[in-house]
C-alpha cells in the first residue's frame, strides 16, 4: 500500500475505534486504576522482562540460560519488527489524533500500530508457555495488563493491541518451535 492509501485506511479505522477508545481511556479518572496502569506500563518498557530473563536460568537451572537467550533473540527480532512497522505504516497515537483521548503516559515513541509493548509481552509469554509452562500462568495477568495499559492509557488503538499480540505470539512461536530445539542442546550439554 501506499502511504496514502495506508493513512486514509488507518484514518477510516480510528474513526471506528474511536468512541472504545474513550470508553476506555475514561476509566484512567480513577486514579488507583491509572497508577496501576501506568506502572504496569514503565515495568513493560523491558524492565519485568529483562528480570526474567536474568532470573530464568536461576529458575530453570537446566534450560533457563538457553530459554533466556531464546528471548533475548526474540526480543531483537520483536524490535526490529515493531520499528519497521511503525516507519511505514506512521498511524498516529489516539491523544494526538483525538484532543478527547488524554495520554496518560508519555510515549516511547511517535507511532502507534503496532503496539510494541504488547508484541514483546505477547511474544515472551508465548516463548515460555511453551518452553517452560509452569511459569507461564503466572506471566499471564501482567501480561494481559500491559496489552490493556496500552488502550487505558491512551496511546494505543484497540487494534494496535491486537496486532502486536498477532505478531508477538507468532514471533513467540516461531522461535519456540524452531530454535529452542538448538539452544536446548546447546546448553543442555
Amino acid at each position: 500500500m501506499t502511504t496514502g492509501r495506508v493513512s486514509r485506511f488507518f484514518s477510516q479505522v480510528d474513526q471506528r475505534e474511536l468512541a472504545l477508545c474513550q470508553m476506555i481511556n475514561r476509566s484512567q479518572r480513577f486514579r488507583p486504576l491509572h497508577l496501576y496502569f501506568h506502572i504496569v506500563s514503565r515495568l513493560g518498557d523491558g524492565w519485568f522482562w529483562y528480570a526474567l530473563i536474568l532470573a530464568m536460568p536461576v529458575l530453570r537451572p537446566r534450560d533457563g540460560l538457553a530459554i533466556a537467550l531464546l528471548m533475548v533473540a526474540s526480543g531483537l527480532t520483536c524490535t526490529i519488527t515493531y520499528k519497521y512497522l511503525k516507519s511505514r505504516l506512521v498511524r498516529e497515537r489516539p491523544f494526538i489524533s483525538f484532543p478527547s483521548i488524554s495520554c496518560g503516559s508519555p510515549p516511547l515513541d511517535r507511532y502507534s500500530f503496532p503496539s510494541g509493548h504488547t508484541l514483546h509481552a505477547v511474544c515472551f509469554n508465548t516463548i515460555v508457555a511453551v518452553m517452560a509452562p509452569d511459569l507461564a500462568l503466572a506471566l499471564i495477568p501482567f501480561t494481559l495488563s500491559v496489552a490493556a495499559s496500552r488502550v487505558v492509557l491512551g496511546l494505543h488503538y484497540p487494534t494496535d493491541v491486537a496486532a502486536g499480540a498477532v505478531i508477538g505470539g507468532g514471533v513467540g512461536l516461531l522461535a519456540s518451535y524452531q530454535l529452542s530445539e538448538n539452544f536446548i542442546m546447546l546448553f543442555a550439554l
